[in-house]
This record gives structure tokens, C-alpha cells and sequence, in this order.
């Protein structure tokens, strides 16, 4: 039997964007109750956020006005319908599939709510067949882009000759919270971005690209607590503790070794890490972990510094620079991330 194969990685940035330099002003301006340090502390916090520029989907103005949760989640279920339509069309224009011939859509959203989820509203937009396969990944945060590659797997493994999208788009911006001046929001607002991706994956035996050799969850015991979002009258406040970097860095090891044992292979045989950039300082920690083992991640470093943290789909833009490129055959890929739960999420891939 043929492993998944992924066919192609297409991605899709919203319309506004500003450099952090841009930003700054309008932090300074929003900040001006606050006492002095605490406001050079997160102009600071801005300044070394590691991200020279980030995309959204309503203006920085619009951001930074007070509006009621409904609105801000009105915005982001009109403009997620559009990433998604026009990143998905993109998609299957280039790698010359016809809507018609998608057996599954898995779409991927955590920063906003929508029922029915946006694959039904991807089903309509671009015709696709009326028994198509649709699952919602919600509420699996910066994780799930890998998650959605799990499923996406398990569903090809299982059945033969079929085709699936993986439609990942997510809007920090539109959950974030002007009244709350904890550090969890002021990192957040710092490293987060808007963006789309799109995966498309097949299992028939013609297919081209890297395969899958196998995927899995790692669950933190007694960490839910470590990320996510609280649902207050405002809307999705922000969750982040800060002792994030320092629990990966204790878990690295057994998230790593026994997943690639099982695989038959290990790290020093991994040729291209595509991790997830969570932040700055999870992404310093990963590195000095896979430096020590010879590695780099500095794709992650490029995507964080280019577009942000875009939760699930950033993960996925940092898989969309590995098959723009030549890589010889046999070689192996893995994709990690992190997410609420805790959680980690790999993926092996071989080329």
C-alpha cells in the first residue's frame, strides 16, 4: 500500500498589514493610561518579539478600537470564509485538481466561532461534491495545523486512491482583548499574525511529493492550564504561561527519540526540522535543543520574523518553504508542534 503522499502546500495572507515599527504608535497610544515602565516594558516586548511584520485581517486602527465580541467575531467569520475560498481555489488550480475530485476537507480554525464550521461554507463557495467528508479541527490551537496532518493520514491510510484539503486560517488579531493588561496578552499581541494555508494530500498510487511515514500526539499530563483561551463577556482571552519553553525543554527528549525509534530511524538521520514558531522564546529553546543535536530551524526563525505566530497554519508555511525546494529522494522531514492541552504534534516525512 502507497503512504499519503502531500501534493501541495499553498498559503494566503490577508489584506492589511504593518511592520512592528508601524505597530508601535498605536500600542503607545492604547497604553496611555499605564504607568510609564510598564509601558516601555511592552513597546520593549514589541521591539524584540523577533517578528519584523505581520498581516491581519481588519486594519490595525479597527484592532486597537473597543468593540463588542460579536463584532469582532463577525469580521472574522466574514473574512476567514474569503482566505479560505481563495487559498483552497489556489491550491487545487496548481496542483490541477478539479473541487469535484476532493473526497475530504478538514478545515482548521481556533480564533474565532462558526457554526456550521467553514468547510461547509468551502463546500458551497467552490462546488464540491455533496458527499464530501467534512471535519472541523477547533479548539486545538497552535497544534492543530500537525493534528489536521495526523487525521488527514489516518483517513488516507484507511482508504485508498482518495484526495484530501487541510484548509487551516486563523485571526489572533480578532481575539485580541484591549481591556486586558496581563503579560499573556501583551506576548500575545506582540508575536501573533493572521493567515492561511492550505494542504492538499493524496492516497493514490500516482501521487507526487514527500509521504507520510506516520504521525502522533504527545499529551502533557496536568498542563491544560498552560495555553489557550478563556470565552469572557469580551470574547477569547488569552492564556500563556510563561513557564511554556522551559516544560518543552523537559519533555523534548521523550517527544523526539521514542517517536523516530518506532519509525526505525533517529535525529541525527532527520535531514529538514519544520517546527512550528510558536515565539521568540520557545523558538530559542527548540534551537539550542536541535543545535545540540546538529540541527537548525531557521526556516521557523524566517517564517516567525516574516508573518508572526498564525497558530495552526504557521507550521504549515514553514512546510510550504521545504517543497518549494529540490529535496533528494529518501530524505526525511519531521514536523512538530505545540499547542493547548499541552501537547506536542509530529509528523515524519520522507521525500
Amino acid at each position: 500500500m502507497s503512504r499519503p503522499k502531500i501534493v501541495h502546500v499553498e498559503k494566503q495572507l490577508p489584506p492589511y498589514s504593518r511592520t512592528t515599527a508601524e505597530i508601535i504608535p498605536l500600542v503607545e497610544l492604547w497604553l496611555q493610561g499605564q504607568e510609564e515602565r510598564f509601558r516601555r516594558k511592552v513597546v520593549k516586548l514589541f521591539e524584540g518579539a523577533a517578528v519584523d511584520k505581520r498581516y491581519a485581517i481588519m486594519a490595525p486602527e479597527e484592532v486597537f478600537t473597543a468593540t463588542s465580541f460579536e463584532d469582532k467575531n463577525t469580521i472574522y467569520a466574514r473574512e476567514v470564509k474569503k482566505l479560505g475560498s481563495t487559498v483552497l481555489r489556489n491550491a487545487l488550480d496548481k496542483a490541477g485538481w478539479v473541487p469535484s475530485s476532493l473526497d475530504y476537507i478538514l478545515t482548521v480554525s481556533c480564533t474565532g466561532i462558526m457554526i456550521p464550521s467553514l468547510d461547509a461554507y468551502l463546500i458551497n463557495d467552490l462546488g464540491l461534491r455533496q458527499d464530501v467528508v467534512r471535519l472541523p479541527v477547533t479548539e486545538m490551537g497552535c497544534a492543530a495545523g500537525i493534528s489536521g496532518l495526523i487525521y488527514a493520514n489516518d483517513f488516507l491510510r484507511s482508504n485508498p486512491g482518495k484526495r484530501i484539503a487541510l484548509v487551516a486560517v486563523e485571526s489572533p488579531t480578532a481575539t485580541f482583548q484591549l481591556n486586558d493588561y496581563s503579560m499573556a496578552n501583551m506576548v500575545s499581541a506582540a508575536i501573533f499574525g493572521d493567515g492561511a494555508a492550505c494542504v492538499l494530500l493524496s492516497s493514490e498510487a500516482d501521487a507526487k511529493g514527500p509521504s507520510i511515514m506516520d504521525g502522533e500526539m504527545f499529551h502533557f499530563p496536568d498542563a491544560t492550564r498552560m495555553m489557550g483561551f478563556d470565552l469572557t463577556n469580551h470574547g477569547l482571552k488569552m492564556i500563556l504561561d510563561p513557564a511554556v519553553p522551559e516544560t518543552i525543554a523537559t519533555h523534548f527528549p521523550e517527544i523526539i527519540h521514542p517517536f523516530l525509534k518506532k519509525n526505525g530511524t533517529n535525529i541525527e538521520a532527520v535531514n529538514h526540522l519544520v517546527f512550528h514558531p510558536g515565539g521568540k522564546k520557545i523558538v530559542q529553546t527548540v534551537e539550542e535543543l536541535f543545535g545540540a543535536m546538529g540541527k537548525n530551524i531557521d526556516d521557523t526563525r524566517e517564517v516567525l520574523r516574516l508573518y508572526g505566530n498564525m497558530s495552526s497554519a504557521t507550521v504549515l508555511y514553514v512546510l510550504e518553504r521545504f517543497m518549494n525546494r529540490s529535496i533528494p529522494q529518501g530524505e526525511l522531514g519531521l514536523l512538530l508542534s505545540f499547542g493547548p492541552g499541552f501537547s506536542a504534534q509530529r509528523v515524519l516525512l520522507q521525500w
